[in-house]
């Protein structure tokens, strides 16, 4: 009796567990929704999270079937829930997406066509489960870059947009503010506290594709994004947020992977918010034009940002930091650690200052910086194994790379840079030296090698450099000349505790090299 009693107390508290939990969920069909996309199903969604948010918060479920929808707005304590074999199809009628609401586009402040989902100030909001959401952007790509600049005048989406934005700070460069057009990010969360984005596969973006801007305390673990080469479809952007984890993601896509950025020009350094606090780890890279990038819309500075533990695998690039004068803003205490590369189109890490082609300024706020970044344990096969391009005006400054093997083309090119150091560094070029190095003060080079040493070309080559100390090296043997030195601004030039046995000509200074090189 006792044990009957205990059975259909247990039952008793499992069915009240499961109404109470049941409750919290909202079924999107239930409100009207049709899982076999045979009707669009906007509405519906919009009643379950108002139904939900009115409760204090629960979860939108969509249970396996095909969805057709406009955007989704979330409100507070709402988690999406896209269940495995459920799949939402976004409608790629523009006018699905007015009206317009307050955006930031490219790093400026717009009002714009609705994000595929949209947030604004709002807190512990999610999208999960195995399900997948398809942009169908082809139809935008189409517009934005073909139809667009056919048209003799504006079409509406235009002329609404204009009307909207008539005193947008848009970038110094003109482009594509003024033309008016401008398609949605994915997925956008402004304002946000506490956001969780996981498990969920991501297809066809219209444009960028997972973009929190000004977001606190983000997740984005185990997505996959696939789109295919299309214009601007970068992976995961987020844009001047603070404490952002990602990791366990598959991105192949358009345009950059991961992207981090903090507005553009006038309009970034008016907001001044940076991108901070970010940690990129365990993700996989397969297309797109950069594996991680920082920039080039950085108005607002990037700091304390770590990358480690992944694979770019047929990415354009590796790691690429990137501005251009008319910035601002300042890129410093970056780490990145653990990195594999293979099948790179062009450099492994890229540090541009130089993105777009300016001429020297006084500096002023519009000066970008980059410093205090570091690299280590990196394996890669690529066609150059770095480039670093600073400014006369403002080098780039403190810059290490430790432990790293490269396979490349060409080697490492650095200009406009100063305190810059090298330990127990590999890289195998097939032309030129494996570090080339103009106008750079305060170099380091400790324990670099090649195994591939190329007849008459030194394995290292400066021009103009001042105060460098080359030690611990041992080129192997065909090895040529070891140190080439050039320009009439060269000084300071140490070279101490290599074993040089291999090398037919240790220093080689052309003509105009003044100094007298400290050697063994």
């Amino acid at each position: 009796m006792f044990k009957i009693i205990k059975s259909i107390s247990l039952i008793c508290c499992l069915t009240l567990c499961l109404n109470a939990y049941s409750q919290n969920f909202y079924n999107v069909v239930k409100y009207g929704a049709k899982n076999d996309s045979s009707k669009l199903a906007t509405q519906a969604i919009s009643k379950a999270i108002a139904a939900a948010s009115t409760a204090g918060g629960g979860t939108v479920y969509f249970p396996a079937g095909k969805y057709l929808t406009g955007p989704i707005h979330l409100k507070s304590n709402i988690t999406i829930f896209i269940d495995a074999g459920a799949e939402l199809h976004f409608s790629d009628n523009f006018d699905d997406y007015l009206p317009m609401v307050k955006s930031r586009w490219e790093g400026t402040e717009v009002t714009n066509f609705s994000p595929f989902f949209y947030g604004y100030e709002l807190e512990n909001i999610a999208i999960v489960g195995r399900g997948k959401i398809d942009g169908h952007g082809k139809k935008w790509w189409a517009f934005s870059e073909v139809h667009v600049k056919k048209l003799t005048e504006d079409s509406k989406w235009q002329k609404e947009f204009k009307r909207l934005n008539k005193d947008v700070l848009a970038p110094d460069l003109p482009g594509w503010i003024e033309r008016g057009f401008l398609r949605p990010p994915f997925i956008q969360f402004m304002y946000c506290k506490n956001v969780q984005i996981k498990d969920i596969t991501i297809v066809n973006s219209p444009f960028w594709t997972v973009n929190p801007q000004f977001c606190e305390n983000v997740t984005i673990d185990g997505v996959t994004i696939e789109n295919p080469p299309s214009p601007n479809t970068d992976g995961i952007n987020p844009e001047s947020c603070n404490n952002v984890h990602i990791s366990n993601c598959h991105i192949s896509v358009g345009d950059d992977c991961i992207t981090i950025k903090s507005g553009k020009d006038r309009s970034g350094r008016k907001l001044n918010v940076p991108a901070e606090n970010y940690t990129i780890t365990n993700c996989t890279m397969l297309r797109g034009h950069g594996g991680v990038v920082i920039g080039s819309e950085m108005s607002g500075g990037v700091k304390k940002i770590t990358i480690s533990n992944c694979v770019f695998d047929g990415t354009d690039r590796g790691l690429r930091i990137k501005t251009a004068r008319g910035r601002g803003g300042v890129v410093e205490e970056i780490r990145v650690d653990n990195i594999i590369m293979k099948n790179i189109r062009d450099q492994a890490i890229v540090l541009d200052m130089q993105y777009a082609k300016t001429d020297v300024e006084p500096i002023s706020e519009r000066t970008p910086v980059f410093r205090n970044i570091h690299f280590s344990n990196i394996t890669a096969q690529v066609n150059q194994a770095a480039y670093l391009n600073g400014l006369e005006e403002m080098p780039i400054e403190n810059i290490s790379f430790n432990d790293i093997n490269i396979d490349a083309k060409s080697g490492f090119k650095i200009k406009n840079s100063n305190k810059i150091s090298f330990h127990n560094v590999q890289i195998n070029t097939q032309i030129g030296p494996a570090i080339i190095t103009e106008n750079v003060k305060d170099l380091v080079i400790d324990d670099v090698k090649s195994y591939n040493p190329i007849k008459g070309v030194p394995l290292i080559d400066f021009m103009n450099v001042e105060d460098a100390f080359l030690y611990n090296s041992y080129p192997v043997k065909g090895t040529d000349i070891f140190l080439r030195l050039k320009g009439e601004l060269t000084k300071d030039i140490t070279v101490k505790n290599n074993l040089l046995k291999n090398v037919t000509i240790p220093v080689l200074k052309e003509k105009e090299v003044k100094v007298d090189v400290v050697a063994d």
